[in-house]
């Protein structure tokens, strides 16, 4: 497989490798991105273990809480333009507000927004917008109680990055703390339980040939069941305290976990949500200029 100059880019930006290491990464993994992360990581080359793929779709988050329960819904739109519309903001935010009664993504497409369905109605912006806008996905919590925060926020309740966090107990607060924490953050899973196996499978191999070839370069090799009962098993719990929210140290006081504040403010976190819009999209690339002369075309 061709290794390209963007390919390198994008390798570089992901995990802060220098060009030649990321070039010879991707050589050895035939242009895979997440195997050539590994092969960094293994090496020590890599600085974090960031999602391969480039974030480049517009558009904004939506988040609205009622009762228990608060819903969060992604709609792309192409340009960053279109996302600062009053008209696009305001169809987000009647997304947002009728996703408070669907179950998922497809009933919200099929439910009634003003005699017309949700996905209708889109079809009808988009004639209108004159771009493509995407309903992307939605993601919704339960709870005593639901704090909601967006990040970059282009009114009220719609931002870059949308946020909601479930609660038993009532929230005195800490709520909106909690959700600015994950805004931050961006936790993989609440805990050990709820975090993907196949996650911590494949850290696992790459903490334990990381941990075996450091051992074989060493002056003072370890014996094998050192690395196998000790080292790996102390990185692997490093690694579980970082990506997961009830473990990770709260930014607001970070002497203390998240599950340790929450306790200590008379809830506990039972779930959150977290969506960035484009998160995961891949997105040709245009510069300024072009963008704009895509705009004034129409």
């Amino acid at each position: 497989m061709t290794i390209t100059a963007a390919m390198v880019k994008e390798l570089r930006e992901s995990t802060g490798a220098g060009m030649m290491d990321a070039k010879k990464a991707l050589t050895e993994t035939n242009g895979d991105m997440e195997a050539a992360v590994d092969w960094l990581r293994t090496k020590g080359l890599a600085t974090a273990a960031k999602k391969a793929g480039r974030v480049a779709a517009e558009g904004l988050v939506g988040v609205a809480v009622e009762g228990g329960r608060g819903v969060a819904v992604e709609v792309n739109s192409e340009t960053d333009f279109v996302a600062k519309n009053a008209d696009f903001q305001n169809l987000v935010r009647s997304f947002t507000a009728t996703g408070l009664k669907a179950a998922d993504i497809e009933a919200l497409k099929a439910a009634d927004m003003g005699g017309k369905s949700v996905a209708d109605t889109l079809t009808s912006a988009i004639a209108t917008i004159g771009e493509n806008l995407t309903l992307r996905r939605m993601a919704s919590v339960e709870g005593d109680a639901v704090a909601a925060y967006v990040h970059n926020a282009a009114a009220d309740g719609l931002g870059k990055i949308g946020v909601l966090v479930a609660m038993k107990g009532t929230d005195n607060g800490i709520g909106k703390q909690l959700a600015m924490h994950i805004a931050a953050t961006s936790p993989l899973a609440l805990s050990e339980a709820a975090l993907d196996p196949e996650v911590v499978e494949r850290e696992r191999t790459v903490q334990t040939q990381k941990a075996l070839e450091e051992n074989a370069n060493s002056a003072k090799p370890k014996p094998e069941a050192v690395i196998q009962n000790n080292i790996i098993p102390g990185r692997m719990q490093k690694f579980l305290k970082e990506v997961t929210l009830l473990n990770q140290p709260f930014v607001m006081n970070p002497d203390i976990t998240v599950e340790q504040a929450a306790k200590e403010a008379g809830v506990e976190v039972t779930g959150f949500v977290r969506l960035a819009v484009g998160e995961g999209v891949e997105k040709k690339e245009e510069d300024f200029a072009a963008e704009v002369a895509k705009v004034l075309q129409g």
